[in-house]
């Protein structure tokens, strides 16, 4: 399996599509045509295609043409559709392997492009950590929230990647100290309750409940389950 760039069209793609793939640990290059596609083609070949037909669907059905021409192994190609356009798809089958709704979910487009690419033989599986809505990618130290983005420092983002790695597991404040930050760090156990405090504050009132705290022992992550 390799993990070679996918081919992304058009240039430059929709906001949402390039942090999805950039969450996914998916090296991609956006290509405004099929010259370019072929101009900037890496060496081993392109590892997918990603073509978006929402506002070109001609443009968008043309590169799938000049990719299916191509000499050498087919690069799969997932293409995204809207509603509107789907009674086109039945005539041009031959031209993509995969399809997705736009817009789309970040999480469903997703596991469709893992799936295509697992199908056909390429690329690797990042290191992913899911639990509910949120996303780690322990690959690129990438989280994300309902597709959106977190901003998080390193130590965040490891405070968080440990917590969720265990959920419903309760660690004291010492605990967390030496496995998060090390048996070396001199700071005192108030670091995990700012960090904890700062890490609530960027997961949403929403979704601050993620990170509980358990009164005189420390914290815990994860949903609490209800008993019916």
């Amino acid at each position: 399996m390799t993990n070679a760039a996918l081919l992304v069209y058009p240039d430059p793609p929709p906001p949402l599509l390039a942090q999805t793939l950039d969450l996914s640990g998916h090296p991609w290059k956006a290509v405004a045509n099929a010259s370019v596609a072929a101009a900037q083609e890496p060496a081993d070949g392109w590892g997918g295609a990603l073509i978006v037909a929402d506002d070109d669907p001609e443009g968008a059905f043309s590169m799938c043409r000049s990719l299916r021409k191509r000499d050498g192994v087919l690069a799969p190609v997932l293409l995204l559709v809207t509603g509107a356009q789907l009674g086109e798809l039945e005539l041009r089958e031959d031209l993509f392997d995969e399809f997705c709704l736009s817009p789309f979910h970040p999480k469903e487009l997703e596991a469709r492009l893992r799936h295509l690419l697992w199908r056909t033989g390429r690329g690797t599986h990042p290191e992913i950590v899911e639990y509910g809505d949120l996303v780690l990618n322990l690959e690129t130290y990438q989280a994300a929230l309902s597709g959106r983005p977190l901003d998080l420092t390193f130590m965040e983002y490891e405070l968080l990647k440990f917590l969720a790695t265990h959920p419903q597991k309760v660690f004291t404040r010492e605990q967390l100290l030496s496995r998060v930050w090390g048996y070396e760090y001199y700071g005192g156990a108030r670091t995990v309750d700012v960090h904890v405090r700062r890490l609530r504050a960027k997961l949403g009132e929403e979704h601050a409940n993620l990170i509980q705290t358990v009164r005189s022992v420390g914290y815990r992550f994860g949903q609490t389950r209800t008993l019916h």
